[in-house]
């Protein structure tokens, strides 16, 4: 058994458009990684992505692509601190539904952090870092204003 959560959320848009906002780094950049995202969501590849919040890019290791309905990546736990902290991936599945009404609900799971103290505080730390991913994406696509800008910093 391990920790994990689940968030979701309706945008306003045709699937093509949401899914293409995830995987391009540059629209990513734009309002998600605040400082930066380097390199497209492909299966296979290892992209960098950069947050003012957490200094340092962080390597995401890109599983599986599949065109408008999923993407599943894996990266660094960030349970503990310094010589405290403890190495090991987890699990990020997005899921993008075309509903019939032309939105797309997006799905966001993370998994896999170890049932310790600290593994506990880390998944809900990435459960509102991804929550806010969705909202930040609606407003960017809907409305084309970046909700992070200054935000963390």
């Amino acid at each position: 058994m391990s920790y994990g959560f689940k968030v979701a959320g309706r945008i306003n848009k045709p699937v093509g458009e949401v899914f293409e906002a995830v995987v391009d780094p540059q629209q990513l950049s734009n309002y998600f990684t605040t400082g930066g995202a380097k390199g497209r969501l492909e299966t296979g590849a290892t992209v960098s992505w950069d947050f003012h919040d957490f200094p340092g890019a962080f390597p995401v290791r890109v599983e599986r692509v599949i065109k408008d309905k999923e993407i599943v990546l894996h990266w660094a736990a960030s349970e503990g601190e310094g010589e405290a902290a403890v190495q090991y991936e987890t699990t990020v599945t997005l899921t993008f539904l075309a509903l019939e009404d032309g939105r797309t609900l997006v799905g966001i799971a993370e998994e896999g952090w170890r049932e310790t103290a600290s593994g506990l505080k880390s998944s809900y730390g990435n459960c509102e870092g991804w929550t806010g991913m969705l909202c930040a994406l609606k407003v960017y696509l809907e409305h084309g204003i970046m909700l992070r800008e200054g935000f963390y910093k």
